[in-house]
């Protein structure tokens, strides 16, 4: 806890160095402005709203629940050409396509997850896994992910998501399938169901868990509030949940969102996202090593106003983090779970 050392994290195969006495150095650096407290419920002008006009001249229905419609600015489309053939090994380039959908959670701006009701947390799971098997019938990868609050480079303070489906697997899930399975092969049960059974027993990094579910601050944590959320049971995709287990994702989200916004008393910004087996043409294939897991990287340190900056070393050398995270665990496990508003 007082000296510095490094920490593996086997997921992603590298290293993070854990300088957890460096969060006594004075600051005198960039402060943030926390988030708006007014945002208006409903805005004729906010594009996300029901009935409001979208940037494509479409006009939204009058959604009660969740809403998902084809993103009007996407990073990826089904149709894009193929790029030229290179001349040389060191400029290469590959066919991208794929589809970008946003999903509102609600018609209301404002609120966020941890303020909605369970039933209503519920039906954003349910979406979630049905545009999970939609666009996983024929496409690779299926990334869900939501980023929370502009510090996170949110445009739109609606709650909301988005999901891109992309024709090929991205960095990370290339990097999470070897070394999942590289320990599947070596040790013979799936990593994150490993590292699940070794969280709960020892507790000290443990934030939340219930009967399907636990939240850990991973022992190989990078961002100073980082949680991991995992099942209990081996899961490869998040539509293969029972009923039951998204009963229990919902609460537990809402319990682990509602301490995150309780430790600074500010709605707290993230980014969050699912990973779990390709689909596509690896729903015939054998991905037993694969283990469902969601990662939140909140990127506030000290404060509502202080956040860490992953810039110099982090950028050149390698991740290093201010505070362990066992002491990151305890600080968010002792907090209530009834929320600061």
């Amino acid at each position: 806890a007082e000296h510095q050392h490094a920490r593996y994290n086997p997921l992603r195969d590298d290293w993070v160095l854990v300088s957890a006495h460096r969060v006594k150095r004075p600051w005198q650096g960039q402060l943030e402005k926390p988030p708006p407290e007014d945002v208006p419920r409903w805005d004729p002008n906010n594009p996300l709203c029901p009935g409001a006009t979208r940037a494509n001249g479409e006009v939204n229905p009058q959604y009660e629940g969740t809403f998902v419609f084809p993103n009007d600015f996407p990073a990826l489309q089904p149709d894009a050409p193929e790029p030229d053939d290179s001349d040389h090994p060191l400029f290469r380039a590959a066919p991208a396509r794929g589809v970008c959908k946003v999903m509102c959670f609600h018609p209301w701006s404002d609120l966020t997850l941890p303020l909605m009701s369970l039933p209503e947390i519920r039906a954003v799971i349910d979406a979630w896994a049905e545009l999970a098997t939609e666009l996983g019938a024929s496409y690779p990868w299926v990334q869900i992910f939501e980023n929370k609050g502009a510090m996170m480079g949110c445009s739109n303070p609606h709650p909301h998501c988005q999901v891109w489906a992309s024709s090929f697997l991205p960095n990370e899930a290339r990097l999470e399938d070897r070394t999942q399975r590289q320990h599947l092969s070596q040790h013979g049960v799936p990593m994150l169901l490993e590292y699940a059974e070794q969280e709960a027993r020892r507790k000290e990094r443990l934030v939340v868990e219930n009967a399907d579910w636990l939240v850990v601050v991973p022992y190989w944590a990078t961002w100073p509030y980082q949680t991991l959320l995992l099942p209990r049971r081996h899961v490869c995709r998040l539509q293969d949940l029972s009923d039951s287990e998204r009963d229990n994702l919902a609460s537990i989200m809402q319990r682990l969102l509602i301490k995150y916004d309780n430790l600074f008393e500010v709605s707290f910004p993230y980014s969050m996202g699912w990973h779990g087996a390709p689909t596509g043409p690896y729903l015939e294939e054998d991905c037993k090593h694969w283990q469902l897991h969601a990662h939140y990287y909140p990127p506030l340190l000290r404060s509502a106003t202080v956040r860490k900056f992953m810039v110099g070393y982090e950028m050149l050398a390698q991740a290093q983090r201010d505070l362990t995270p066992e002491q990151a665990a305890e600080r968010l496990r002792s907090l209530p779970e009834v929320h600061y508003k």
